[in-house]
């Protein structure tokens, strides 16, 4: 698959885009000075409401996150928990997906704990289990597997404001 641009300038878009969205929901947002800081991309801000926000951008369809972990004797529900327990615990993660999106389009963006992507990769496959985070499956040709990402993702202003922390 080809992709439009690099996954660094994909990593900038995302948290670009990100900090808009979240500036568009009345937040303040503060970025983190430096390439691959850790832990968290952002902070948003939102009167007595402070949100560490991590920012994942993709151009396949998928974001890499408990693939590491898989190893020989590690199925992908062991590497899913550690992934997890890595995991702060105040942490909210943004997923921006710019796979078939054209330059005066919109990204699609979700919205989800660390906890609810755990439980939504560990579903995947039939519930086998996956280490990456798959947008939406069943766009692959060859896929047996018909799922998404939950609707209730999405980003709106009431999904940032309300997921709980």
């Amino acid at each position: 698959m080809k992709k439009d641009i690099t996954s660094r300038q994909c990593g900038i878009a995302a948290e670009s885009y990100a900090a808009y969205l979240l500036a568009r929901s009345g937040y303040d947002v503060l970025v983190q000075y430096g390439a691959n800081q850790p832990d968290y991309d952002l902070v948003a801000i939102k009167g007595e409401r402070t949100l560490r926000i991590s920012v994942k951008g993709s151009q396949d369809g998928s974001w890499m996150l408990a693939v590491r972990y898989v190893k020989q004797g590690v199925n992908y529900h062991a590497a899913i928990e550690k992934w997890l327990s890595s995991q702060p615990k105040d942490l909210i993660y943004v997923f921006v997906q710019f796979l078939k999106v054209g330059i005066n389009d919109v990204p699609r963006t979700y919205v989800a704990r660390p906890l609810e992507i755990a439980d939504y990769m560990k579903s995947q496959c039939l519930g086998r289990g996956h280490g990456s985070l798959q947008e939406n499956l069943h766009d692959h040709r060859h896929s047996r597997y018909n799922h998404e990402i939950p609707q209730s993702w999405k980003y709106s202003t009431d999904r940032i404001d309300n997921i709980l922390l």
